[in-house]
């Protein structure tokens, strides 16, 4: 029975913040969209399935998604965007202004390698070609993966592709290895069958955020509806986490997925809705690998810092119920 009245407790409040949410947006004279907070998503990842909840949920008539990423926000076509904490470091150096306020999701990244090419450890990567997303998280976590085997990226040859073409590229042996994020990873695994090798490198998971700007912060009504969004979206994870299974149906459904499918890989994936305590550490140690992807001098952990807006995420949880 105290669950029960926990569970309705929880959906109540979430219904009176949707509702909140929604009559903050819709008397907000300089929203573009002034009924709706503007949210740019990756349409193409398990990592958004919260915000997918809260849309097709409590936030239904509150908030229009868009596919796309930190582009969409720095171009003021979204109010709040997801990415990777890697893109913020890259489109940080050009808009400064940027800010991650929530880790929706974490996953745990792992390279594909083929048998067949003589890869049966990490450090038989070297002079094997792998295929990852350029300047991207996976891209990273090749590099750190190399590290720990004692080889650099000079060692191998990065190979820039979209996702979707990795599992056909890897099975013809375009290339000899894949570092992508799901469902391209395990598709890979499955285009490779008995002839798929799975590398996991040293602890390195995605952090899959939300980011506004403090432009978008300066509107208080912006904030606000920020504020609730994330409000919600801690019980959307919760519910990911407590109740996986309607999650799962969700995303499968669109992504265009098998929940079976979905149901492998589940277990690489988390959805804290918080800011990991060591995000600023892995930030920190990206750093320098993205400024030289840029050419620039590395920024010091202290302008890092400066990315990172814990506030929002402080407010949010300051008036959700246990």
């Amino acid at each position: 029975m105290t669950r029960a009245k926990t569970a309705g407790r929880r959906l109540l409040f979430t219904l009176v913040t949707a509702s909140a949410l929604a009559a903050i947006l819709s008397t907000n004279p300089n929203s573009a969209a002034a009924d709706k907070l503007r949210v740019g998503v990756n349409v193409t990842t398990i990592e958004t399935v919260p915000i997918y909840l809260a849309a097709e949920g409590p936030l239904r008539d509150a908030i229009t998604l868009t596919g796309g990423a930190i582009p969409l926000l720095t171009e003021g076509k979204v109010d709040t965007v997801t990415n990777a904490e890697t893109q913020a470091l890259l489109r940080s150096t050009a808009n400064p202004d940027i800010r991650v306020i929530l880790t929706v999701a974490e996953y745990s990244y792992r390279i594909v390698a083929r048998r067949s090419a003589g890869v049966a450890t990490a450090s038989d990567l070297r002079g094997k070609k792998i295929a990852t997303q350029l300047n991207s998280s996976a891209h990273f976590y090749i590099v750190k993966t190399l590290r720990g085997a004692g080889l650099s990226e000079a060692d191998v040859t990065v190979v820039g592709m979209t996702p979707p073409e990795m599992p056909a590229a890897l099975a013809r042996g375009d290339v000899d290895a894949v570092s992508i994020w799901e469902p391209a990873a395990e598709k890979s695994v499955a285009a490779l069958g008995a002839d798929a090798l799975i590398l996991t490198g040293p602890a390195y998971r995605e952090r899959f955020d939300l980011n506004t700007t403090t432009g978008v912060l300066a509107d208080p009504a912006k904030r606000k509806a920020i504020v609730d969004l994330l409000r919600v979206l801690i019980d959307t994870s919760r519910d990911a986490r407590e109740h996986p299974e309607r999650a799962k149906s969700l995303i499968a459904a669109k992504l265009g997925l098998t929940e079976q499918f979905v149901s492998t890989i589940w277990s690489l994936f988390s959805f804290p809705a918080t800011i990991p305590d060591d995000m600023l550490a892995s930030m920190v140690e990206q750093e320098p690998w993205m400024a030289q992807k840029q050419n620039r001098p590395a920024r010091s952990p202290e302008a890092i810092a400066m990315l990172i807006d814990a506030s929002l995420l402080r407010d949010a949880k300051a008036s959700v119920r246990p």
